[in-house]
């Protein structure tokens, strides 16, 4: 069982940035695929970033060259650097940790992101 923990999260600026945190409980090495993903109310949730264990990577439409993914195996940690925030980013922010051999897949419980004047 792994446990993910998500933080960063919180009330910002539009224009301003904001960098989520996703620390597992466990190596994160044996995860093919961590992503992020965010609900907003009244909206099915969607995946908003994705990077394999390669360290290739997949955005959104409405994130890419905005928002960035990274992932530090050393530190079971990872990350989404989300920079030019707009009002609809405003979600609940989760982490989503897979690994397709094992059919292992792990969900943290998410991060308030608000994004208001």
């Amino acid at each position: 069982q792994v446990h993910l923990v998500e933080s960063g999260g919180g009330l910002v600026q539009p224009g301003g940035s904001l960098r989520l945190s996703c620390a597992a409980s466990g190596s994160i090495s044996r995860f093919n695929d961590m992503a992020w993903y965010r609900q907003a109310p009244g909206k099915q949730r969607e995946l908003v970033a994705r990077i394999m264990s390669s360290g290739s990577t997949n955005y959104a439409d409405s994130v890419k060259g905005r928002f960035t993914i990274s992932r530090d195996n050393a530190k079971n940690t990872v990350y989404l650097q989300m920079n030019g925030l707009k009002p609809e980013d405003t979600a609940v922010y989760s982490c989503r940790a897979q690994n397709y051999y094992l059919s292992a897949d792990y969900w943290g419980q998410g991060t308030q992101v608000t994004v208001s004047s």
